[in-house]
């Protein structure tokens, strides 16, 4: 939907003209999955499709809320802007945001009518849910005049998912969307949030995202399963080694020695797949850097099993996405990104074989799952930033 379009809806719905826009970017991960709330590092990048809000000032003491991709305006009195609505309302992900600011001592001293739409598709573990969180963030870091950097506003909307939404995710999707750059990922330590940001030059070979529109939620309870493994797995290894902050503090070789000190069998497979994804996207991005995509795409796939095998988040159409694409002539590496449970795969694909890819894959799934995938060359793009006319 072009902005003109956006505008005019905000004006249908409001009766009034749109003063501030924003934009806040989805993200994919090309490797680096689930270590972030374990302390490893991660490589996402910000993609140029996203979340847009738009606000003006209104003199009813309220905020409201409408989302194009929902039929009703949902308003707020002022009191009301500190807990979360019930029923998993959309609302709630642009409402924790909010109380960040609140809770921080700002004052909101006027109404705001809010109109969002986006073009993630949701569902797809491109994080829709972080673009609403980050785009909200930075439009009334605006209105407060809080002065605050992206990475702060990754921080709200980390706190927001938290507390509001329920789930307990790690910092790598707010940070994408807030700190993204062209042409870029971001190389990320989710410890110290120390970033890299690392151009990707991928000659005569795009990145390539496939969703299995078998959406994956997060809040289901899955996702929280995993963390809880995962502080379990750390807990039983502090029994040998106290001082430990983190599983991503572990070495390969270091695991090995005291891994036999986690005494639960699922928390042992998780920390594996931790300690292991930690080596993987390190050694991934030394070989971006070196220009080895071929090392690259290989440790995507090695990626993808210990998901599929060690931390159990893929199931059948996310395997099938990614093994279909590991028999494509011209496929450099595929894996699932984000949380898992549903969602997309990320492939690097050589140009020239993308539309054999697309057909091949395509009708493998179809076969397999009697559902049509969706495929998206990817562009990698800037992160939240206001929008200037």
């Amino acid at each position: 939907m072009e902005l003109k379009e956006l505008k005019h809806a905000f004006a249908e719905a409001y009766n009034q003209q749109a003063q501030m826009v924003y934009f806040a970017p989805g993200r994919v991960n090309l490797i680096g999955e689930h270590t972030d709330y374990n302390g490893g590092h991660v490589f996402p990048c910000a993609l140029s499709f996203g979340t847009y809000m738009l606000l003006a000032k209104n003199p009813l003491k309220q905020l409201r809320f409408k989302s194009l991709n929902m039929p009703e305006i949902i308003a707020l009195d002022m009191e009301q802007l500190t807990t979360p609505l019930g029923g998993n309302s959309w609302v709630n992900y642009p409402l924790g945001c909010i109380a960040q600011y609140l809770k921080r001592g700002f004052h909101l001293a006027e109404g705001y009518d809010i109109l969002v739409w986006g073009n993630v598709p949701a569902g797809a573990g491109l994080s829709s849910s972080a673009a609403l969180e980050v785009v909200t963030a930075c439009a009334f870091n605006d209105i407060f005049g809080a002065g605050y950097d992206k990475t702060e506003l990754a921080k709200i909307g980390q706190l927001s998912e938290h507390e509001f939404a329920g789930v307990n995710c790690g910092i790598m999707d707010q940070f994408a969307s807030a700190q993204g750059k062209k042409d870029h990922a971001i190389y990320l330590n989710c410890d110290t949030l120390d970033f890299e940001l690392v151009p990707v030059k991928l000659e005569g070979i795009k990145v390539v995202i496939s969703n299995t529109h078998s959406p994956h939620k997060l809040d289901s309870g899955a996702y929280n399963d995993r963390v809880a493994q995962c502080h379990l797995a750390l807990e039983q290894l502090r029994t040998v080694r106290p001082n430990l902050k983190n599983l991503a503090e572990l070495s390969e070789a270091e695991f090995v020695q005291i891994k036999d000190a986690i005494k639960d069998p699922v928390a042992l497979k998780r920390a594996e797949h931790v300690v292991g994804e930690c080596q993987r996207t390190i050694d991934a991005v030394a070989a971006l850097k070196a220009g080895n995509i071929e090392l690259f795409g290989k440790l995507m796939c090695q990626s993808h099993v210990s998901l599929r095998d060690n931390y159990e988040v893929t199931g059948l159409h996310l395997d099938t996405l990614a093994e279909e694409a590991w028999k494509i002539d011209g496929v450099i590496g595929s894996r699932m990104t984000g949380g898992g449970f549903g969602g997309c795969t990320v492939s690097l694909v050589k140009e020239e074989a993308i539309p054999a890819f697309i057909d091949k894959v395509g009708a493998a799934y179809f076969a397999k799952t009697g559902i049509k995938a969706d495929f998206y060359v990817a562009e990698i793009s800037d992160g939240v930033h206001k929008v200037n006319e």
